[in-house]
């Protein structure tokens, strides 16, 4: 068994396919079937299910791909490991943020960039409680979520407070003085487009509708960001999103009025986890990230 081998199963669960696998591997497609049924073989288990085509992964196939996922992330912080020993940053930071943070994740990684020129980035939209599970894990660096949900003691904490909400739209379509802030009740029959139900971000939108006695009807519901944009881009709707996350910048027709009184009810943070195995890629990242937010600092440490 060797990395190589991990990497193609793991390649293999994520495209579904095993051309594109091998692409992604920069191998041929027999080399890298010929290299998964070696390690079936080793394992003595059947991991795939094959027909004509790919079939998913057998039931013994997604507990080793987990295992093989720990595997790969302790390797890549060896790697990390070794090149800080010789004085270099390299490696993937893994991050992981939670949908509508009310935090541009361009601030974060902007300055580490040029700070660290060297570095590479893997960002995953994940919900709180899996990205703590993720850090917990080793499968994550650096997580940006809730804090509600936290035992605090397991992790390096830095406090961000909770997260302002306006109103996004496109000018195109709907019209507001955006001079003055909007009253919630402003936002009574209005077209809106939401996160699905039992996000967080969703749940302190409908406590904020509730206390002022609105019941809206969204037009739209998603767990994707990218589609709640895309549907305020074609008229759609409008959408309660994040103050401060340069969702706007992504049109010259977007704008975001701010709403009064609308704050998620939860503050949120940016952990790492306090325990071995901690790569010194995170820690250099996380003390960076630190230093931008100075007002933060006598919070750092929950």
């Amino acid at each position: 068994m060797d990395i190589k081998q991990l990497k193609f199963l793991l390649a293999l669960a994520e495209t579904h396919h095993f051309g594109k696998a091998a692409e992604r591997c920069h191998v041929t497609q027999p080399t890298l079937s010929m290299r998964l049924r070696a390690l079936e073989e080793e394992l003595d288990l059947v991991l795939v299910n094959r027909g004509h085509r790919f079939e998913g992964l057998t039931e013994a196939g997604e507990r080793i791909l987990a295992w093989a996922r720990t595997l790969l992330a302790a390797h890549d912080g060896l790697q990390s490991e070794a090149a800080n020993c010789r004085g270099q940053l390299v490696g993937t930071l893994r991050l992981g943020m939670v949908p509508l943070a009310g935090l541009d994740p361009m601030q974060l990684i902007r300055p580490l960039n040029r700070a660290f020129p060297e570095l590479r980035f893997a960002l995953q939209s994940l919900s709180s409680e899996r990205i703590i599970d993720g850090l917990n894990r080793n499968q994550l660096d650096i997580g940006l979520c809730y804090l509600e949900p936290l035992d605090a003691t397991d992790f390096e904490v830095i406090r961000l407070g909770a997260t302002d909400m306006g109103l996004l739209h496109d000018t195109r379509y709907f019209s507001f003085d955006e001079t003055t802030m909007l009253d919630w009740s402003r936002l009574d029959g209005l077209p809106l487009g939401l996160l699905t139900k039992g996000m967080h971000y969703r749940h302190s939108i409908g406590v904020s509708f509730l206390r002022h006695g609105l019941d809206p009807a969204p037009v739209l519901e998603s767990d994707s960001t990218f589609q709640l944009v895309q549907a305020v881009g074609a008229g759609l709707c409008c959408a309660i999103m994040p103050l401060n996350s340069g969702i706007e910048a992504l049109s010259e027709h977007l704008r975001m009025v701010p709403i009064a009184e609308a704050s998620t009810q939860a503050p949120m943070g940016l952990l790492m986890r306090r325990t071995a195995p901690r790569s010194a890629l995170a820690e250099q990242c996380f003390a960076e990230i630190r230093a931008l937010f100075p007002e933060s600092d006598d919070m750092t440490k929950a």
